[in-house]
């Protein structure tokens, strides 16, 4: 399978940057801070860039908010309202057909789908494992999406995009009709 990953965690108050001499206060926010900057910036040439760039945003908003140690159901629900306040369509809990040779064989949930284009998976456990991408890119694989965030609400929120890439969009059973 052809896909691509970026990934980041972002920091931003001057007490957060490497070297600084600020010193950081424990009853501070966590150092992230919402990407609004950072996305407008690098939004240009990404798949559906504004769209990412604000559901990056509100992830960031979220995880400021609250910081580590919450249940995923937790995260997926404010995300959804964060998302939502930022005028997006949110289905949680999505059931997505898979389809085998253009028959329907089975069912993948995925936690959010975001104006019917792009997945969502959220972890929210100490660290992210491996499997967790590849979960993200089967999805794409199995599904009509072809864009895919997994965010992670860790102890250091972290992010990755997948785009599935695959020439089967334009011709298999989820090919796009102009």
């Amino acid at each position: 399978m052809s896909t691509m990953a970026h990934s980041g965690v972002l920091r931003g108050r001057p007490d957060c940057l490497p070297g600084s001499d600020v010193v950081r206060d424990e009853r501070m926010p966590p150092c992230y801070v919402d990407v609004a900057t950072w996305a407008m910036e690098n939004k240009v040439g990404l798949i559906q860039g504004e769209r990412v760039a604000s559901i990056i945003g509100a992830f960031y908003t979220v995880y400021n908010y609250y910081g580590p140690g919450l249940l995923e159901s937790v995260y997926a629900g404010a995300l959804e309202a964060e998302l939502i306040s930022r005028k997006h369509a949110v289905t949680r809990e999505l059931d997505i057909p898979v389809l085998y040779k253009g028959d329907q064989i089975g069912w993948q949930r995925a936690d959010l789908a975001v104006d019917n284009l792009v997945l969502v998976e959220i972890k929210a456990t100490e660290r992210v494992n491996e499997f967790a991408g590849r979960q993200v890119v089967s999805y794409l694989n199995a599904t009509p999406y072809e864009l895919g965030l997994l965010l992670h609400f860790g102890l250091e929120p972290r992010f990755k995009k997948f785009v599935d890439l695959l020439d089967r969009r334009r011709r298999g059973p989820y090919a796009r009709r102009a």
